[in-house]
């Protein structure tokens, strides 16, 4: 399967706006953003698990890029309530599931191959706004990308860094880009060197976004 995969192209998606697709574990439904393969595939997707879903223990050859949009997600490992980024690195491995159900924002094969950083952290939730209405907090830098949470005050703008592509998802609240209206659950991708300003609605916004990572954009390997 190829989807949304020429990277020199912008895309905005409405996630809200797509119809959920079974997975092959019942009780696990996605909405499928981007995806170069079958079910090993480099993908950008919306998970939901049902109450007591889970996926059966697998290994993220890849790597796995999660973020807990509502409810709680579980591994193994522990509880990942709404509003954890996790970075679970190639080799790495977990039984995945929720007792409650939750949905989360999940990328998968988007990592160096040779990456064994692990990251778990909570993106804040009332960060207080600079000066210029804008909070920006970092969860993970490295030489391939940057991945920061920022909150926007009404009306705030700020430009996209858009060296190596920009990728963002909306958390809360609204934005304009390029006359586009996002929303929560929207999702644009931005290709190397196209400028982007965004700009908060009257609510502000929360936004996850990665910068840098679209250059080294490829299939997955067996």
């Amino acid at each position: 399967m190829a989807l949304n995969s020429d990277f020199s192209t912008r895309v905005l998606i409405h996630s809200d706006a797509l119809e959920w697709q079974a997975s092959p574990m019942p009780g696990v439904d996605r909405r499928m953003l981007d995806r170069i393969g079958d079910e090993v595939a480099r993908a950008t997707s919306i998970v939901r698990y049902a109450p007591d879903s889970h996926f059966s223990a697998h290994t993220h050859s890849g790597g796995e890029e999660f973020i807990v949009l509502d409810g709680v997600f579980q591994d193994e490992h522990g509880d990942y309530p709404a509003g954890t980024y996790v970075r679970n690195p190639p080799t790495s491995s977990h039984t995945p599931g929720s007792t409650s159900g939750c949905t989360i924002f999940v990328k998968l094969w988007q990592f160096d191959l040779d990456d064994r950083t692990h990251v778990c952290t909570h993106m804040p939730a009332n960060a207080v706004a600079t000066e210029n209405g804008v909070t920006a907090t970092v969860l993970h830098r490295d030489a391939r990308e940057t991945v920061t949470h920022l909150q926007l005050e009404a009306n705030a703008s700020f430009d996209i860094d858009t060296q190596g592509g920009a990728e963002l998802l909306m958390l809360a609240g609204s934005v304009t880009a390029a006359s586009d209206g996002l929303r929560k659950g929207s999702w644009l991708r931005v290709p190397d060197g196209d400028t982007q300003q965004i700009t908060a609605g009257q609510h502000g916004a929360r936004i996850w976004i990665k910068t840098g990572h679209l250059r080294y954009a490829c299939a997955p390997t067996a």
